[in-house]
């Protein structure tokens, strides 16, 4: 496969549970944890997809996706949002800001899979 997904997390658990389902699919997995500067590492790290924690350091996950979402280069970008909140409200939000997927924690490892193999088209 040899895509690449942006993780943006900051949960060490989290990080490593994510890195080891994708990499051992063959998904190159690079990672980052602040939302401060989150934006600058997509574009920096131009991936096929991300996955974006809501709750981040610094900003949320919500944020972070409006201005992706506002930029011609990641309008479209497959975006897979994360929460420990499982409230309809944050799905409700999540989906409003352009989320291309709503993902709750914990989640198993095969929902994680097929979720960015689908918004990969693998």
């Amino acid at each position: 496969m040899g895509k690449h997904v942006l993780l943006i997390e900051d949960e060490p658990n989290i990080i490593e549970a994510i890195r080891f389902i994708l990499e051992r699919d063959g998904w190159r997995v690079s990672t980052h944890s602040d939302g401060a500067d989150a934006v600058e590492a997509v574009g920096a790290h131009r991936p096929d997809v991300v996955i974006l924690d809501v709750m981040l350091p610094n900003r949320s996950g919500f944020d972070i996706l409006k201005e992706l979402r506002g930029h011609d280069g990641t309008a479209a970008l497959p975006v897979l949002m994360l929460t420990a909140k499982g409230q309809s409200r944050d799905r409700a939000l999540a989906e409003s800001v352009g989320a291309s997927r709503f993902m709750t924690k914990p989640f198993s490892n095969q929902e994680v899979l097929a979720s960015v193999r689908e918004l990969t088209g693998g």
